[in-house]
């Protein structure tokens, strides 16, 4: 059996006091936000955190519905990045937690705010079963909730520092297969629209993305031929533009558009419009997440459905899990993604010789 990490070792590691990684590591201030992001990825690098089994007073071995029922669970959902119950994306997982949640007998608490000292003010170990974090949350956050002892279980978010259970679409194969799709019907000069660094799920649909060009033989230039990256939220029309006719100029226009998601999809619709080029007649656009907006557009978009309620109601099929059962090992669930073929993709335009253009 491996030997327990302690906090000496972490601060001999770093070169700094026992006394600044306890502080640190125990969320009770004393130290600098940078100084205890810098210990707690020492801490994960040494393996402190996979080593240390966390025990809560919360745990329960009872899955009956009489003690279930005394019982609820607290979703987090900090309010960034548009993590919102309004949200079509967002608020259809919390959806699938709720309607899972009352299915079980379980009650649910959300809180929408990421500060500490507040998550504290609302965080009672006993009297919660467990958490379910979703979306986007700060490591020391998790960290706080990892040293209570308290359960927990993300949904579309990881953290590469604290150990958790995750929930997640298949991104990276579903975006493959959407990509093989596009070259199948002749698209040969595709671009991926979205930030890798986003989040983990606009990574995995990067790169499932590149691959399949990559694999099918159609970079001839450097990998970042392939990427307008964007900044921000969910307003992308004026960066889409500016991209857009930066190609236009160089006459390097896609035929394909493949984006990170809906939004970024619906606006480069928008964008390619105004600049008098028609979808999917001149360029083809999809999407990914399947949100309301997505069919209700002209054209319809082509996307990947996200099973949204699915993952909400699986993400508390394995909180429960985690709670009911005694094992150490975190596990991540890949949902497999569907995709919508809609009026927003076409077969690419083809030169007077017969042969697909590689450009528009």
């Amino acid at each position: 059996m491996a030997k327990k990490v302690t906090m000496q070792q972490i601060a001999d590691y770093m070169g700094v006091s026992k006394f600044v990684v306890s502080k640190a590591l125990s969320g009770k201030g004393g130290v600098s936000e940078s100084t205890k992001e810098k210990v707690i990825k020492a801490a994960s690098q040494l393996g402190y955190f996979a080593n240390k089994k966390t025990v809560s007073s919360t745990k329960t071995t009872d899955a009956s519905p009489e003690a279930a029922s005394k019982q609820s669970v607290l979703v987090l959902m900090p309010n960034v990045r548009f993590q919102t119950k309004e949200s079509q994306y967002w608020g259809r997982i919390v959806d699938g937690i709720s309607a899972k949640l009352e299915a079980v007998g379980l009650g649910m608490m959300i809180v929408m705010e990421q500060s500490v000292d507040h998550l504290f003010q609302v965080l009672q170990p006993n009297a919660i079963l467990g958490l379910i974090g979703v979306g986007e949350i700060s490591s020391p956050v998790l960290l706080e909730i990892h040293h209570l002892g308290v359960p927990f279980v993300l949904v579309d978010h990881e953290d590469p520092l604290i150990p958790s259970d995750t929930v997640f679409t298949n991104n990276y194969d579903s975006m493959h297969r959407l990509t093989n799709y596009l070259i199948g019907i002749g698209h040969k000069r595709l671009m991926f629209m979205g930030a890798p660094s986003y989040s983990r799920s606009f990574y995995d649909r990067w790169t499932g993305f590149r691959s399949a060009v990559e694999e099918q033989g159609l970079v001839s230039e450097p990998p970042a031929s392939l990427l307008l990256p964007l900044e921000g939220y969910e307003v992308f029309g004026e960066q889409i533009q500016e991209a857009l006719e930066g190609l236009r100029q160089r006459e390097a226009m896609p035929t394909a558009l493949v984006c990170a998601n809906d939004n970024i999809a619906l606006d480069a619709i928008e964008v390619l419009r105004r600049m008098g080029h028609g979808v999917p007649e001149d360029v083809s656009v999809s999407g990914f997440d399947n949100i309301e907006r997505s069919y209700m557009s002209t054209p319809s978009l082509t996307t990947v459905n996200v099973p949204k309620e699915l993952m909400g109601a699986r993400v508390v099929d394995k909180l429960l899990e985690r709670v009911t059962k005694d094992y150490d090992a975190t596990e991540k669930l890949l949902i497999s993604g569907e995709i919508m073929y809609r009026e927003s993709t076409t077969r690419a335009l083809k030169t007077s010789n017969g042969e697909y253009a590689e450009s528009i």
